[in-house]
């Protein structure tokens, strides 16, 4: 069996994406930034041997990039965050996928070998995180499904990977740390991510 890679993205509807990006530059800018998220995303998982399936917010479309390019396509779970992550990798995971990796569609930064290597690390650890700069997680993986990382954090705040590091001590878990990313959620994250890497 290959293993599995989740991407979870937002459909790309006006004044429904990157909120906090919009504040400042407005939501037609805010949508064509998170346009270029999702092909970048796109772009960087499109080659790699694994299963990669995408999970939409609100719907399934007709047709669009994702379907395009052969990846499987199914719905988040009409729940918090928390719960919508551990519904997708319970679906995987009953699938019997060896790793099982999610990443979003918020970082420009995330490159297929940042990928490549996170599920390279799951040959001889438990688990793998990608720890973003506003204290969140750009990606988690595992090999098998453990509950407590989805369960009792304040999703979208500062303590997110502190909380989640924990658990893997408590669970006395082996795991491998990725180098920190930036996740775009506001207008100084796109500027500070592009003067980076450009």
């Amino acid at each position: 069996m290959p293993d599995a890679l989740i991407i979870f993205v937002r459909n790309p509807e006006l004044g429904k994406v990157k909120t906090r990006l919009a504040q400042t530059i407005g939501q037609e800018k805010a949508l064509n930034i998170y346009k270029q998220l999702l092909q970048h995303t796109l772009d960087i998982t499109k080659n790699l041997a694994v299963d990669k399936y995408v999970f939409y917010t609100d719907k399934i479309p007709e047709k669009d990039m994702w379907k395009d390019a052969g990846y499987y396509r199914l719905l988040q779970k009409d729940a918090g965050l928390g719960e919508k992550m551990h519904h997708s990798f319970k679906i995987l995971f009953e699938k019997k996928y060896r790793k099982v990796v999610i990443v979003g569609s918020d970082c420009i930064e995330l490159t297929e070998d940042i990928i490549l290597n996170a599920f390279h690390s799951l040959q001889d650890h438990d688990a793998v995180i990608g720890p973003a700069n506003d204290g969140g997680y750009y990606l988690l993986g595992m090999k098998k499904l453990y509950p407590d990382f989805f369960i009792n954090k304040k999703w979208s705040t500062e303590d997110v990977y502190e909380r989640t590091i924990k658990d893997f001590n408590k669970l006395e878990l082996k795991y491998f740390m990725l180098p920190v990313l930036i996740d775009v959620d506001t207008e100084q994250d796109w500027k500070l991510a592009n003067k980076k890497n450009n």
